[in-house]
Formats: C-alpha cells, structure tokens, sequence
C-alpha cells in the first residue's frame, strides 16, 4: 500500500512543475511538523496529568501515613508522658509543701519583724520627738540670744556713733574757734607789728629829717659864719699874718668839731638803721613763729581729719564686719533650718514607709517581731552583764547611745537575711524553670515536627526499637524516647 501511494504520488508529482513541486513539499513538511508538535505536546500534557496525579497520590499516601504513624505516636508516648506527668505531680506538690512551710517560716520571722520594726519606730519616734525638743529649744535660745546680742551691738552701734558724731562735731567747732582766735590773734599781730614798724620808720624818717634839717641850719650858719670870718680874715689879712694863723687854727679846730659832729650824726644814722634792721628781724622772727603756728596747727588739723577718717573707717569696717556676722548667722540659721525640715521630712517619710511595711506585716511578725536569740540563758545574763558595764572606749559609748535602735537593726538584719534567701530561692526556681521550659519546648518540637525542627539534632527523631513489654516503673528523672517521623522515612526512600 505504501508502494501505490508513493507511486500515486510520484505520479502526481510527475505532473507538477518544479515550483509546483516545492510548494508542495513545503506544505508536506509543514503539515508533518505540526502533527509531530501536536503529537509532543499531548504527551507533554499526559505526563503532566500523570504527574500530578502521582504528586496528588503520594501527598494524599504521604499524609495517611503520618495520620496513622502520629495515632502510633500519641499511643505510644501518652503512657510517657502520664508517667512523667505523675513525677511532676509528685515533685510540684513536694516543692509545694516545701514552699508552704518557708512561706509558714517568712510569715512568722515577717510578723517578728514587723514587731520589731514598730518598736524600733515608736523608740525612734521618741527620739526624734526628744531629738526636735531640744533643737527647738536650742533654736530658741539661739534666737534669743541673736536678738539679744543684735539690740546690744545696735545699741551700742548707735551709742558709738552719736558719740563720735558728737566728739567729731565738737572738735571740728573747737578747731574752727581755734583757727579763727588764731587768724584773728596773729592778724591783730601782724597790724600791730606793721603798725609799730611804720610808726618807727615814720618816727626815724621824722627825726633823720629835722635833725638832718638842724644840722643843715647849723651848717648854713656855720658856713656864713666861715664865709663872713673869711671876708674878715681877707680883709685883715693884709694886715696881720698872726691874726690869719689864729684864725686858721680856730677855722681848722672849728672844722674837727664839725667832722666830729658829722661822724656822730653818721653813727645815729648807722644806729637807727642797725634798729630798723633788728626790728626787720624780728618781724621776720615773729612770721616765721606765726607760719610755724599755722603750720601746727594745720598739722594738727590734719591729724585731727586723718583720726576722723580712721575713726569712719574703722566704723565702716565694724559695721561690714557687724553685718558680714549677720549675713552668716542668717545663713547658717537657715541652712539649720533647712537641714531639720530635710531631717523631719526624713522622718515623716520614714514613718510612711514604716506604716506601709506593717500593712504588709502578716499575722505571725505582728505576733513574733523578733527572731528568737540562739544564746544560752548563761550567754545571754553574761551579754546583758556586758551591756550594764560602763564603756570605757569612744567606740563602746557610741555603740551604747546607739543600743536604742539595737531592735529596729535586729529586725533589718532579719529581713535582709530572708531577702538574701527568697533571692537564692528565686534564682534556684529561675534555673528549674529555664530547665522545665526547654524539655517543654523540646517536646513541642518534637511533636510538631518541622524543617527547622528536622535541620537540629532532637533525641525524639532517631529510629529505636518499639518496647514490646509494659514500661517498667517511671524513675524519678524523666526518660526522653526516640521517635522518627516516618513522613522523613519515606523522602529518605524517595
């Protein structure tokens, strides 16, 4: 058949043309590679099919098994797991009873304390009243004393000051009438002086003049005396030579007696001057001791303000000092101040604090404050002994004026204790429960079971050989059982 149809189309072909011919053999090729596509993709799509089938079957077998492997699971690990949950019954109620008899313990050393801390509070309470008394008291005294001290020193302030603004008053009216009688007294001096010296000048000028005047006469007379005498001795002086002698000898004797009279008049002169210039002197003398007068005086003037301005200084710097004092006692008083209510708000929030604490307190540290001492009745009349002695130390005597707050330390010390165990108790049950919450997690892990699960080592994903006996009896530390998923067994057979 093949043959013929080759043939047929051989023959057909025959008939054709060369392009005839291609086209039809383009055609051809093209229809048997569209069949050969058509072919492929339906097999593509029939293995698809199939595979999603297979894929649809093996999670559907997938998950009939784990279904069936967990029902396993959970029967073999419930009997486990009822066991380990009877341990843990077992050990809560026991670490519960023992819990209760600590919690029974605290409550009553609690109760102890609480006694304790309220004597402590009511002694301490007393102190603080005996305490805020006697400062009151002394704050009384020191503000009486301060008011005291302060009317004293303004007193004696104002006292000093109107004494010295007296004295200062008076002696600068002193000085002034001093000055004054001074420039009045060597005023009158000093005119008088000129006055005597004008009158002396006057009175030698006067008396120069006339007796100057007098010898003139005198000497105007004498000389026309000498003259006419000369005409007359010219005259008989022809006529006798003794006569010119003679009047030669009284012209010269005449002329002795003059030069005499003139020297004697020159040494009144000399004489008058010599008292002008000793009364020159002593004006001069009398100027220099009244400068000097006023010299002192103005010196003790100087002094005078220079003591009066000392004496505002040194007032100035006692009053700074005055008010500096005052500035600090108001300071330091109202840093006292300050400090006592720093040290009653202390209190009062001690008290608060000390009346939270006793709602807090329980029955049996209301009841029993203080821990019951471990000495012997011998040990505890020899430290009560020891206590009634006198100190015969610094660090005795503070340590006995501090016996007051023995009960409130008592108690502190007590509670501080009982801290320090709940702590260590807490940190025991800390630990515990870290312990509890990673076996719980491993056991979730390993009853939920995924790849961050699968990717870490657990002892429940290891293959062990199925107990075919009853599980003997459950020991007191749990036991973990291997149990592998058998969804992981059957990818590892895939």
């Amino acid at each position: 058949m093949p043959k013929k149809g080759a043939k047929k189309g051989g023959g057909k072909q025959a008939g054709m043309t060369e392009e005839e011919r291609l086209l039809y053999m383009q055609q051809r090729a093209q229809a048997e590679e569209e069949m050969a596509k058509r072919k492929e993709d339906m097999l593509t799509q029939f293995l698809r099919d199939k595979l999603q089938k297979e894929e649809r079957n093996s999670v559907v077998n997938q998950h009939k098994l784990t279904q069936q492997w967990r029902a396993v699971l959970r029967q073999t690990r419930a009997a486990e797991l009822r066991a380990e949950i009877d341990v843990f019954s077992q050990t809560f109620e026991r670490v519960l009873d023992r819990k209760d008899s600590v919690i029974k313990c605290l409550v009553c050393d609690l109760s102890e304390a609480e006694q304790q801390l309220a004597q402590a509070n009511r002694s301490h309470l007393h102190c603080l009243d005996y305490l805020l008394a006697l400062q009151t008291g002394r704050l009384a005294s020191l503000k009486q004393h301060w008011s005291s001290s302060l009317e004293e020193l303004t007193s004696e302030f104002n006292i000093e000051r109107e004494r010295i603004l007296s004295q200062h008053q008076r002696e600068c009216v002193y000085l002034e009438d001093v000055t004054f009688a001074m420039e009045q007294y060597y005023t009158e001096q000093d005119g008088e002086g000129r006055q005597d010296y004008q009158s002396t000048i006057d009175e030698i000028k006067n008396r120069s003049i006339e007796e100057k005047h007098a010898l003139r006469m005198q000497l105007e007379g004498e000389v026309e005396g000498l003259w006419d005498h000369f005409q007359r001795a010219k005259c008989s002086y022809n006529e006798a030579t003794e006569d010119r002698h003679i009047a030669f000898e009284s012209l010269r004797t005449h002329d002795q007696h003059s030069s005499e009279e003139i020297d004697t008049q020159a040494r009144k002169l000399q004489k008058l001057q010599d008292t002008v210039s000793a009364l020159r002197s002593k004006l001069n003398s009398i100027q220099k001791e009244s400068a000097k007068v006023t010299q002192d005086l103005r010196t003790a003037r100087e002094e005078v303000t220079l003591q009066t301005y000392q004496l505002k200084g040194q007032l100035s710097r006692t009053r700074t000092a005055k008010r500096t004092q005052l500035t600090n006692l108001t300071v330091h008083s109202d840093a006292a101040t300050k400090k006592l209510l720093g040290i009653i708000a202390k209190g009062e929030r001690l008290l608060r604090m000390a009346e939270m604490c006793r709602k807090l307190e329980t029955e049996h540290e209301k009841v029993l404050p203080f821990y019951t001492s471990s000495l012997t009745a011998e040990e505890e009349s020899q430290e009560r002994a020891n206590v009634m002695e006198p100190p015969s130390e610094a660090l005795a005597q503070a340590m006995l004026d501090y016996s007051v707050v023995e009960r409130f330390w008592q108690r502190y010390n007590k509670v501080l204790l009982e801290r320090l165990c709940l702590e260590q108790e807490r940190g025991a049950l800390t630990e515990e429960n870290q312990q509890l919450r990673g076996l719980l997690r491993q056991y979730l892990d390993s009853i939920s079971v995924s790849d961050e699960a699968l990717g870490h080592h657990s002892p429940l994903l290891m293959v062990s050989q199925p107990a075919l006996t009853a599980p003997p009896t459950v020991d007191t530390q749990p036991r973990h059982h291997t149990v592998v998923e058998a969804a992981h067994i059957v990818q590892n057979i895939r």
